[in-house]
């Protein structure tokens, strides 16, 4: 039985050696060497000894075409092939957006928003007071309505004056020392007002403290702007202007009215000169170090965008990495060396992008709308007591605080109305409803013969003409263009000259007043209310990308 097996076993590892032999066997030969023929029609192969070898193709990079064969070119460095070499880092795209910078990131934002609040908080103070101030300035300087209007002309020229040396003293001195400076310059202009110096020493301080508010204006909107939702922000940071217009006329008329009038009228600026100072410590100590930050993307890229360009840095200048400088040495000729362009100076740059924010419709028409809306807000502001005294025959003691009511009105409304504009970015529509209440509510301040209704309907006003400003600063932040510095010049120019209608509207107010009587104030206000809905109207309607 064992034999058997084992016969078995030996035919069939015999059977499978003889099936491999003879599947190798049937395998195909290699085939014969082929024989090289000529053919005249076909390029024929040179010997190495004759090969010549071409130059690879240059390329511009400029309009990426060959160059042509007179062009110069480099010897050909067999190590260091275009194909070998590491492409540099990609241009980042137009279109691209960098994230904002929030409230909370980078964390002195809290701080810097603080001080944009406190600087408009002052603001507020300032131009609320001649309201419940005047009829005592009248009587101390014995002057008319004409001539005690002359503040609110020194505070508009030195708004106008700001507007080309905003951008320029942002570059020169950075944000911090700008902001400083420009509290420095306001707490000048509260010394003569303190001293109670002749009037035209204080129609002078009117304007240094217009220079510097245009430029705190100016910088603190940009910063809020271009913030995570920078409408809330700026709602918050105009509320703050609201409630100093509140307290002012508080506080202003308290102090006139337990002094006794005369000169004690100038102790109200006591508590603006020290709020000032404060300031300008306050505001340069949260500031310092935002241009690195706005380098290295915690904060926008507005503030070293020309400086970087204009005056590049060693050592920005010498990042290039070895790849990249050995692909420019592979792609591009040595092409004979030219002149140097002309490079454009600082305020050579700054004058053209000035020049360009005239040219914006976005700035002018912001300007203009502005313009109307400050000139109504500060005129009803200036002008409705003296109103109430003479054609309501109302006490100077008692209805001066019905100014502190309007901003009280501002106030609220910049706070809580201002967040129901940013929602979907429906900025313009809301502006409409709330210039057309507005102006139906000053309607009935003029015509409603009761001091008690006038007072609740201007109150009204206020709140309606709160969220505006906010919200047409947002608008005109977001059609205008954030790099090159038009964002700022922009904004700049809207805000000098812009609130340079809070003077010129008031003084046209004190001029007609003088002639035909106070009641001028309501037609003048309903006019700048129809010239705010024109300039609106022409704003062009851009939409930010939300996804």
């Amino acid at each position: 039985m064992e034999a058997i097996s084992f016969r078995a076993l030996v035919q069939v590892e015999s059977n499978s050696s003889q099936q491999q032999q003879q599947q190798q066997q049937k395998l195909p030969a290699a085939p014969a060497r082929a024989v090289s023929r000529t053919y005249p029609a076909v390029p024929q192969q040179e010997d190495s000894e004759d090969i010549i070898k071409l130059e690879s193709i240059r390329y511009s990079r400029d309009n990426a075409l060959p160059l042509g064969p007179s062009a110069p070119t480099t010897p050909r460095d067999e190590d260091r092939d275009l194909e070998m070499s590491v492409p540099g880092t990609p241009a980042e795209p137009a279109d691209a957006f960098e994230a904002l910078p929030s409230l909370w990131d980078p964390p002195m934002n809290r701080y810097r928003l603080a001080t944009c609040c406190l600087m408009n908080l002052l603001g507020g103070l300032t131009d609320s007071a001649p309201g419940a101030l005047i009829p005592y300035m009248e009587t101390h300087y014995d002057i008319g309505y004409a001539i005690v209007s002359l503040i609110f002309v020194g505070n508009a020229l030195g708004f106008i004056a700001a507007a080309p040396f905003v951008e320029m003293i942002r570059v020169r001195l950075g944000r911090a020392r700008a902001l400083g400076l420009s509290q420095v310059c306001i707490a000048c202009g509260f010394a003569p007002l303190v001293a109670a110096a002749p009037f035209p020493v204080v129609c002078c301080a009117y304007f240094l403290l217009g220079f510097g508010y245009a430029v705190n204006l100016a910088m603190n909107n940009v910063f809020c702007a271009n913030l995570r939702d920078g409408t809330a922000m700026l709602g918050a940071m105009h509320g703050s202007y609201g409630v100093g217009g509140t307290v002012g006329p508080l506080a202003a008329t308290a102090i006139v009215s337990r002094a006794g009038g005369g000169d004690m009228w100038s102790r109200y600026y006591f508590i603006t000169l020290g709020l000032a100072l404060f300031n300008a410590a306050f505001g340069y100590w949260s500031f310092r170090g935002y241009e690195k930050e706005s380098a290295s993307g915690h904060a926008d890229d507005l503030l070293n965008h020309d400086a970087q360009q204009e005056h590049p840095s060693p050592s920005s200048s010498s990042s290039l990495s070895s790849t990249e400088e050995e692909e420019d040495q592979c792609t591009q000729p040595a092409a004979p060396a030219a002149a140097p362009a002309p490079v454009a100076t600082a305020p050579t740059k700054q004058l053209s992008t000035m020049l360009a924010a005239f040219r914006s419709r976005v700035v002018v028409l912001g300007a203009l709308f502005i313009f109307a809306y400050q000139g109504a807000e500060v005129s009803i502001s200036g002008w409705v007591i003296s109103f109430l005294i003479a054609a309501r025959g109302g006490d100077p003691s008692r209805v001066g605080y019905v100014t502190a009511g309007f901003w009280a009105g501002i106030t609220i409304g910049r706070f809580a109305l201002s967040p129901l504009g940013a929602r979907g970015q429906r900025e313009k529509p809301f502006v409409y409803a709330l210039t057309i209440g507005a102006a139906i509510f000053q309607l009935l301040v003029w015509w409603v013969p009761n001091v008690a209704g006038e007072a609740v309907s201007l109150a009204i006003v206020g709140l309606l003409l709160g969220p505006v400003y906010p919200c047409a600063a947002a608008v005109f932040a977001r059609n205008l263009p954030r790099g090159g510095g038009h964002q700022v010049s922009g904004l700049g120019v809207i805000s000098a000259f812009g609130s340079s209608g809070g003077a010129v509207a008031p003084f046209t107010t004190g001029l007609l007043a003088q002639a035909v009587g106070t009641f001028v104030l309501h037609p003048i206000a309903i006019g700048l209310f129809g010239v705010m809905m024109l300039t609106w109207w022409g704003q062009p309607n851009v939409r930010k990308r939300t996804e």
